[in-house]
């Protein structure tokens, strides 16, 4: 049996007893939520450049004095960019789903979804954690809801799913299992489909494998154990879960092409990552995870030669052998519970991500001086303290000083 392309759904007429997915009205809600997202970029984006241009006006006419090269000037003009352009794509992802573009509101969902992250990422640097990080917050459940809702490979899962339930149409489910083609990208362009079920366990087993290929190498090299967990709870190191979903995004259509062209590209994109999270950290919190300082091909002790071959040798183990096992994992998961489970996991994953985050913020706050002065810092200096943190995560080393914070 042919499998069906994701964007039909069945039991519409239509010449061929299916219907485009686009044809399918939005939600009234989503609609309303295409309104308020229409309204916000076209209130914020004028605000957001005249206050950009009126800037650089006063710092021409040699009325405000700035150090260009000060980290916190630097974060600003980063975030103000940020906010530009999120509040460009908003006008058109509003305008999108007031016209019912269902389709598209759900890719443009996912291009909203890491830009909405690095605004959190930016104001969290910026100004810690705190009344900043609410509305970037409800957006991005938003954004996760939305794409859910409206992805036409997760609508043509459900599809299946149900008609499993009903005994009608079984046939489609296991012809995809014994296909290889559950999970797999209908469009033929790249390995796997990019979803946000796909995704979200793309980055748990990512936080897992990376985690445990990085003690073993410790152990390995330098004979010791040392915890290298990234989170305060469970064997997880985001950057690596990170890493996997940047790499199977930007590797996915490449998964036919040459090792070597996937190799090089490997190492340039993880060693981009790996700069770039060395510095977010310690521009917001002060800390320093690694430093490759005197490493060939060492830059800024962020990244080198060395771990950039790391992550090229990675990256093509990953497109060309781990990536199929991982889809066969993640389709292991019983059809029955396959969306309820990652629902759990996800709220779990976001709970430990938030109180790590509030722990790192808490730490940072004691290390720089200030005492704990509410119940929530109490808690925290209380039950993940200074011993605890430093223990938890050995690697890191805190410097508040050299955070870019306002």
């Amino acid at each position: 049996m042919v499998i069906e392309p994701s964007g039909w759904l069945a039991g519409d007429d239509n010449r061929d007893g299916r219907v485009d997915i686009d044809d399918r009205r939005l939600p009234l809600i989503v609609r309303v939520y295409g309104v308020i997202v229409l309204a916000d970029g076209l209130l914020t984006l004028p605000r957001l450049v005249l206050s950009a241009l009126q800037s650089v006006r006063e710092f021409l006419a040699g009325r405000a004095q700035v150090d260009v090269l000060n980290l916190t000037f630097i974060l600003t003009c980063m975030d103000t960019v940020v906010l530009v352009v999120n509040s460009a794509l908003l006008i058109i992802f509003g305008i999108l789903l007031l016209r019912n573009r269902r389709r598209h509101a759900a890719r443009w969902a996912y291009v909203l979804l890491p830009l909405t992250g690095l605004e959190a990422m930016l104001s969290l640097a910026l100004l810690g954690l705190g009344p900043n990080l609410i509305v970037p917050a409800v957006q991005i459940a938003i954004l996760v809801t939305l794409s859910v809702a409206a992805d036409p490979a997760l609508i043509e899962e459900r599809r299946l799913k149900y008609a499993l339930r009903r005994m009608d149409e079984r046939d489609s489910y296991w012809d995809a299992v014994r296909s290889g083609m559950l999970g797999r990208d209908a469009t033929g362009k790249g390995y796997i489909s990019l979803d946000f079920f796909n995704v979200f366990w793309l980055f748990v087993i990512g936080c897992v494998f990376g985690l445990a290929v990085e003690t073993v190498y410790h152990l390995v090299v330098y004979g010791e154990y040392q915890d290298r967990a990234g989170l305060l709870f469970g064997p997880f190191s985001p950057i690596y879960g990170f890493g996997a979903v940047i790499l199977t995004a930007c590797l996915n259509r490449l998964w036919r092409a040459n090792p070597v062209f996937i190799f090089l590209a490997s190492a340039v994109i993880g060693g981009a990552f790996e700069y770039a999270v060395s510095w977010f950290m310690e521009a917001a919190f002060g800390i320093k995870a690694w430093d490759y300082t005197g490493r060939w091909l060492s830059i800024g002790g962020r990244t080198s030669g060395l771990y950039m071959a790391f992550w090229g040798v990675l990256g093509v183990l990953w497109i060309k052998v781990i990536l199929q096992w991982i889809l066969w994992l993640i389709n292991k998961i019983p059809w029955k519970v396959r969306y309820s489970l990652t629902a759990v996991c996800l709220v779990l994953m976001v709970a430990d991500c938030l109180f790590t985050l509030m722990a790192f913020d808490c730490w940072y706050m004691r290390m720089a001086g200030t005492a704990p002065d509410s119940p929530v810092t109490a808690w925290f200096a209380r039950h993940f303290g200074n011993e605890f943190m430093a223990h938890r995560f050995q690697t890191m080393q805190l410097d508040p000083s050299t955070a870019g914070r306002l």
